[in-house]
Parts: structure tokens; sequence; C-alpha cells
């Protein structure tokens, strides 16, 4: 079987950008990316189960559909990453807490797709953990007031 075209990844990857555009998914997109820095696997299970439940499982469930779409053969994977670089940074959030996710949850494909895509990338590891860094390094200076 072929691959997508390059059209019809194009077409898939702009459907997709008009989902994101969605204002509740917009809104949870940005708390995720600005507010959502666990630095414990049980901190990042408490942000989940809490009053953020639904926007933690909103963008992870939007991430891992969107990557579903790469890991069955619709988008390339290669243009569907040029094109969604926020992937890269809500992966790093929580990959290293997923094992513990996975297992609190009893959901072991839990982001399974948004891994597989992610961790597919040429560089994934080095991108990753200084994207990692680079939220650390944020959540420092915005709780020193700088």
């Amino acid at each position: 079987m072929a691959g997508p075209t390059p059209f019809e990844s194009a077409r898939l990857i702009l459907k997709l950008y008009g989902l994101r555009r969605d204002p509740l998914l917009r809104e949870a997109r940005a708390w995720f990316l600005r507010d959502f820095n666990p630095t414990t696997a049980e901190e990042c299970l408490a942000v989940a189960g809490g009053e953020r439940n639904a926007w933690f499982r909103m963008v992870l469930g939007y991430w891992d559909m969107a990557a579903s779409l790469v890991t069955f053969g619709a988008i390339d994977a290669g243009m569907f990453r040029a094109a969604n670089t926020e992937i890269m940074v809500t992966f790093a959030k929580v990959q290293p807490f997923l094992g513990k996710i996975r297992e609190v949850s009893g959901i072991p494909e839990f982001c399974a797709h948004l891994e597989r895509v992610v961790q597919a990338a040429p560089g994934a590891e080095e991108r990753l953990a200084l994207l990692r860094e680079q939220c650390r390094a944020q959540r420092a200076t915005e709780g020193t007031g700088e």
C-alpha cells in the first residue's frame, strides 16, 4: 500500500489545524504549555486527576488522535512533524511520567501514538531533553518574578 500523497497529507494537516482553533481546545493547550509543569509523577497525577482533568485529557487526546493518523499511514510523518512542532513540547512534559500514568490508569496504550510519532523524529531524545530544560528554566524565572 502506498503512503499518502503530499496533497492528501496537507489536507488532513489543515483539517487538524482547524480542530486546534476550537476555543476550548485553544484554552486547554495554552494552559498545558504555560502552566502544566509537573516535576514528579505524583504531581503529574494530581493535576491529571484534579480540576484540570478535562483539559489534560483534551490536549493529550487531541495530539494522540492526530498522531494516530500518522501511525496508521494517513499523513506523512515528516510533513506532520514539520507542521506540528507543538507536539514535541507537549510530549516532553508528560514523557517522564508516562509509565506511571499508564500504570495508574490501567491504560498501557495511553498516548502510544503520540509517543511513537515524537520518538521517531530525528534527534528526538536530545530535543525532548532540551525542551524539558527550557520548561524548567521558564518555571524558575516565573518563580523569581523576573
